[in-house]
């Protein structure tokens, strides 16, 4: 089993960070100088797919505009002697990626279904643009290795605390097999008296194509929405699901202030501008 194409749902509101997203789509907010969503393309062809799935919301052709060629853009910096902006823009073009419209906002177990046709009855992958993940954790690789492996679908978590666990889908285990957690089941945002474990659901799948059929027959759940949760619940009752852990290098932009926090962390990790804003995060502290 190989896996090539990524799905890559990006067709929110964004209503956390209105008015930001009032014109311009969530997935092209930038972290530093490069949008989210291209960064979790980037990680995608990284891992060794090579086929991008983005699932739009309507009117957001902008995310189209950012993957496609712009020679004009790249003769004028060239014109000009921006060597550097020039590489940059080519970095965003990506001839991998494909678009499919989810036209109507009915969560996201609709938006992995809207992209059944595109993905053609293989496993495949679906990439969450809330969650960021450092390009020096091999999370992905090592997802797509457990699958092909166990030939069954696997799901990335995270260890969370009581005050956290409400925040989440979070697993029922069954047991262990192959050095991997298998799912029983999920519970969407339990109580934290009511939590079937501590590993919470973040946003990196490896689905087996079976999980469209599990979609089909999941009915709508919290928010009048088809809860892609509810569907992995469904397949695991059919079909192995199992679970891997991270253990750090994940980065929650789905909310301004994990933005921020990743804004800061993954800049100063940057040679180019990590060492002075460190400096100025020393000063600032200071005169605070």
């Amino acid at each position: 089993m190989t896996v090539r194409t990524a799905v890559i749902p990006a067709a929110g509101l964004g209503t956390r960070f209105l008015p930001a997203t009032k014109v311009v789509p969530k997935g092209l907010l930038p972290v530093v100088d490069t949008p989210a969503i291209q960064l979790v393309v980037e990680e995608a062809l990284a891992s060794g797919l090579d086929d991008i799935v983005i699932v739009l919301g309507p009117h957001q052709e902008a995310v189209r505009d950012h993957f496609a060629p712009n020679a004009r853009l790249e003769t004028e910096l060239a014109a000009r002697g921006k060597h550097d902006a020039g590489d940059a823009v080519r970095r965003a073009t990506r001839p991998e990626v494909r678009f499919v419209v989810q036209e109507e906002a009915l969560g996201l177990g609709h938006a992995v279904g809207v992209a059944e046709e595109l993905v053609g009855g293989a496993a495949f992958a679906v990439m969450l643009g809330d969650d960021l993940i450092d390009p020096r954790v091999p999370l992905m690789r090592d997802m797509l290795a457990a699958a092909e492996r166990t030939g069954g679908s696997v799901i990335a978590t995270m260890r969370v605390g009581p005050r956290e666990v409400g925040m989440y889908g979070v697993i029922e285990p069954a047991g262990q097999e192959d050095g991997l957690v298998r799912i029983a089941s999920l519970v969407e945002k339990p109580a934290p008296d009511e939590a079937p474990s501590d590993l919470a659901v973040i946003g990196r799948y490896v689905f087996q194509p079976g999980i469209f059929e599990a979609l089909r027959r999941t009915g709508t759940g919290a928010g009048g929405e088809i809860q892609l949760t509810d569907a992995i619940s469904v397949l695991a009752t059919e079909q192995p699901v199992y679970a891997v852990a991270v253990g750090s290098g994940r980065f929650d932009v789905g909310n301004p202030l994990d933005a921020l926090d990743a804004q800061v962390a993954l800049a100063l990790e940057r040679d180019d501008i990590g060492p002075e804003l460190r400096r100025r995060l020393r000063a600032r502290l200071l005169d605070g």
